[in-house]
């Protein structure tokens, strides 16, 4: 229960007749009691909140930047009219800053129900749970407030954006020549004889099949199809060097965006596709999943995946690496290219993996470096162009010895990291390396 604002200015205007007329405790008693008796009432004739029948419905996941509408139904069993203010309670990544959408009013008649919306728009991946909602409950008058509690749990998904989506139809595109099932037919850049179909303008005279064209009336040439049922292991790096921003968000959000977008290319190109997320320990698996339910079943557990603040245990993901995958399989490895990291934790390890698999490395590149080092004009400015230029040297030095031990490396800045990562993939299907 609580003294609302009106009461508290009808106390302070009731005040000052008693100093002018009464003053004394009998105009004291007088005011105060009439406001007292006002107040009793009010607080009867206010509607009980801890009778209140509450539920919920609505979204239960989102993509990260886009809205989920949670709906909260207010069901009066009491003989009272309820004038209610409600605060749905959130966590506060729920929304942006400097709005709180949880708050409302609502009206509802004896025997009657009415539903509220909460309008969500979370800043951040990972499940979003909802809290306490809190009812405050009016009389008539406006003077006196009865409060209460309901727990009503309800989660929130808030999936990875999965931006990088825009570039799925160039890539698929570029994937039917590799087929060659474009509408220009032409060989194909895949190793696996695909089928024989007949000859029109255009295609390549040395795929013609001599054979065939000798049994058939007409000039029949052959086709060509990358491997298929090839098994590719997405292997997140949820280490320390995870947790550092580029832009606007972590090293790992830009890693995961072009993850989803090679999970979805090598789903439609007839690959087998898993997850493993690894810093110290395993915090996503994702295997077995067929080509229809292979990207949900990532954007589902991408979400509630965060950076841990360790070194990663380059040894444990190897290992792991190995018996998540016993056949030979493409590993694509979203880490770090940082010097110290891949020196110390990948190249002791190295070895073992490109002994058994084909690996690829993806990196996030920062484009600040890239800005900082054609910077001049002051000696800060120069200096900072140094500091730059001699980390890119670094990078590029890393990745150098990478490609020395057979891997493919891609560094990238996050808005072209996952179409480069999507054409390192399509460059190694059609040379029939996976």
């Amino acid at each position: 229960m609580a003294l609302t604002g009106r009461a508290a200015l009808l106390a302070a205007l009731g005040s000052i007749p008693v100093g002018v007329l009464e003053p004394g405790w009998t105009g004291i008693l007088a005011v105060n009691g009439s406001l007292a008796l006002a107040c009793a009432c009010d607080y009867a004739l206010a509607a009980p909140v801890r009778r209140l029948a509450l539920t919920r419905s609505g979204d239960t996941s989102a993509r990260l930047g886009e809205t989920a509408d949670v709906t909260l139904t207010v069901t009066n069993p009491s003989p009272r009219l309820l004038r209610a203010r409600l605060r749905d309670a959130w966590p506060p990544s729920s929304w942006q800053p400097g709005t709180e959408p949880s708050r409302h009013r609502l009206t509802v008649p004896p025997g009657e129900r009415r539903s509220v919306t909460t309008r969500l728009r979370p800043t951040r991946r990972g499940d979003r749970q909802a809290d306490r909602v809190t009812i405050r409950s009016y009389g008539p008058l406006g003077l006196f407030s009865r409060q209460g509690t309901h727990r009503l749990p309800w989660t929130v998904r808030v999936l990875p954006p999965f931006t990088s989506r825009k570039h799925l139809p160039a890539k698929l595109a570029r994937l039917r020549e590799l087929d060659g099932r474009t509408s220009v037919l032409t060989r194909g850049e895949g190793t696996e004889f695909d089928s024989l179909r007949e000859y029109v303008p255009g295609d390549d005279t040395r795929s013609i099949d001599w054979r065939a064209t000798a049994r058939q009336s007409s000039v029949a040439v052959r086709t060509w199809r990358p491997e298929r049922d090839r098994h590719i292991l997405l292997v997140l790096d949820t280490g320390r060097t995870s947790a550092g921003r580029v832009g606007d968000a972590p090293r790992l959000d830009a890693s995961m965006d072009a993850a989803l977008l090679l999970a979805a290319l090598a789903a439609r190109a007839g690959d087998r596709v898993d997850l493993l997320a690894y810093d110290r320990r395993v915090r996503a698996l994702v295997q077995g999943r067929s080509a229809r339910d292979v990207l949900p079943s990532l954007v589902n557990a991408m979400a509630t995946v965060e950076p841990e603040l360790v070194e990663t245990d380059a040894r444990g993901l190897t290992g792991t690496i190995l018996r998540t995958a016993p056949r030979r399989s493409l590993i694509v490895l979203l880490t770090t290219l940082d010097a110290a990291a891949v020196e110390q934790g990948l190249f002791p390890v190295l070895p073992q993996l490109v002994q058994r698999h084909t690996v690829l490395v993806a990196s996030v590149a920062d484009p600040h470096i890239a800005r900082m080092a054609q910077a001049r004009g002051s000696v800060e400015a120069v200096y900072e162009a140094a500091a730059a230029a001699q980390a890119q040297s670094e990078r590029r030095r890393t990745a150098e010895h990478l490609r020395r031990h057979g891997v493919t490396v891609v560094d990238a800045t996050p808005e072209d990291l996952a179409p480069a990562l999507a054409d390192a993939y399509l460059a190694l299907k059609a040379a029939g390396r996976l």
